[in-house]
């Protein structure tokens, strides 16, 4: 349903190298697909450090046919083991400035904080009434906190679909403190536009802990209608550093510190073309690095979407994985405990398949395959039991952390508890920053994934004193 964020894909996208390049994405991702401290003598809190984050994405439309509520973040048990919750996406108008509205496409005001909760639906077992100011997702985001006092709660601003204006926006000193400033008017101060009776001056305050910045992509392509420019790379750092300025004024005045994160890409074009990777990070507190989306149906040929390690026989020369995308970050020096790594909650699936030697892998297709709300995108829950259904065959490279789904015509790529265990491996032996996870509606009522990823960045350090 909501086709304007659709296709966090071209995430990592376009080229791979000289060697290699991959087909531009335009689109056709999914609900599901995904569709960047230090200035004034700011330092980020002593805790920084100690513990991993744990990111997870809730999405604004998820709520509709999907009817994954806030109330479920709570229910599967994943609030209490997300230190991040952040919220996607709020959008940038034309005059570059966010906003709220009730916009085919645009905006989305009744999800957000308008529509009525019924005593079922809510996190606290109490309806909404008719005079409360905040509802809709806001006012149960507000619950969430209180039943989970260490979370925090982020706004992320902008997404594949509502990257378009973010360029003009960052553009010149005046464009990026009016932007901020909007920003941090309607969700950080929570002064809402009043609409239909909710909102009004204070309405949200204390609900958003901070900003993360989703611009997809600032110097390279990202949707169709999204400006990019050349400059976008210098402009990102000062839109960073003017988030920074003002989230820290602010937090002056309310004895906090807010947090600042970024999205970001895997693909080493993407980092060179849009980031400064040395100077973002005093801005930072951290960033998250796109970990999916590294193939899918609008390729001809099924590969992973989400390898910790590109494997050996991969057609794809140069390719990417989670330890290409960290290593591209780490090299152009930033700091490992800044990074925060993506997974996916979902997978990307193709049909007409042939076997091939290889359960389908590497193999040529005739398209996407079917799903439940988009073609070759599919939510994890929908694929487990697909695994479980005796029609397809999990099929495992242990070596190179992935897994995939086959039927003889139907190959799905995705992350399964035992993928995320080797990831979770990973993130820390690499001293990584934590894990994020796209998105959570697409795990188990029960909080399968999420619980993985819990349990493996904070189980005890391995014993080193026995070989």
């Amino acid at each position: 349903m909501r086709r304007r964020i659709l296709g966090r894909m071209a995430a990592t996208a376009a080229t791979l190298s000289v060697v290699a390049v991959l087909p531009a994405l335009t689109g056709g991702s999914s609900a599901q697909a995904h569709d960047g401290h230090g200035s004034g003598g700011h330092s980020a809190p002593a805790s920084a450090d100690s513990a991993y984050k744990s990111v997870g994405y809730f999405t604004q439309w998820g709520i509709y046919a999907r009817d994954y509520q806030v109330k479920n973040v709570q229910t599967s048990g994943t609030a209490a083991k997300l230190t991040h919750l952040n919220y996607a996406f709020a959008n940038i108008g034309a005059d570059g400035k966010c906003f709220e509205a009730n916009v085919a496409g645009e905006g989305d005001a009744w999800a957000d904080y308008q529509h009525p909760v019924d005593a079922a639906t809510s996190v606290d077992g109490t309806a909404d009434t008719a005079e409360q100011p905040l509802a809709g997702n806001f006012n149960q985001l507000r619950e969430l906190k209180a039943k989970n006092p260490k979370l925090k709660v982020l706004i992320s601003i902008g997404g594949w679909g509502w990257s378009t204006n973010f360029s003009d926006a960052a553009r010149t000193p005046a464009s990026r403190k009016a932007l901020v400033a909007s920003c941090l008017d309607i969700f950080v101060k929570g002064n809402l536009p009043l609409l239909d009776g909710k909102g009004g001056p204070g309405s949200a305050a204390g609900l958003f802990d901070g900003v993360d910045i989703d611009w997809e992509w600032p110097g390279s392509s990202g949707d169709v209608d999204t400006v990019y420019r050349p400059e976008d790379k210098q402009d990102f750092t000062a839109l960073a550093a003017e988030f920074r300025k003002q989230l820290d004024a602010y937090g002056r005045t309310t004895h906090k510190h807010y947090d600042l994160t970024a999205f970001l890409p895997a693909a080493p074009a993407k980092i060179d073309a849009g980031f400064e990777v040395r100077k973002i990070f005093k801005y930072l507190d951290f960033g998250t690095v796109q970990g999916y989306d590294f193939h899918g149906p609008y390729e001809a040929t099924t590969n992973q979407q989400s390898a910790l390690k590109a494997p050996r026989a991969t057609p794809v020369p140069n390719d990417f994985s989670d330890t290409q995308a960290i290593g591209d970050w780490l090299h152009r020096g930033a700091p490992a405990r800044q990074l925060v790594l993506g997974v996916p909650f979902y997978g990307q699936g193709w049909t007409g398949v042939p076997d091939g030697g290889t359960a389908g892998l590497f193999q040529s297709s005739t398209g996407p395959a079917p799903a439940t709300w988009q073609a070759g995108n599919e939510d994890y829950h929908a694929l487990k039991a697909l695994a479980q259904s005796g029609t397809y065959t999990v099929h495992r490279d242990t070596k190179d952390g992935f897994a995939w789904l086959y039927d003889g015509t139907n190959f799905w790529t995705y992350d399964d508890p035992q993928v995320i265990a080797q990831k979770t491996a990973y993130i820390r032996q690499q001293h990584l920053g934590g894990a994020m996870a796209w998105s959570l509606d697409g795990d188990t009522s029960d909080g399968e994934l999420m619980t993985a990823i819990h349990s493996g960045l904070n189980s005890a350090p391995p014993h080193h004193g026995h070989h």
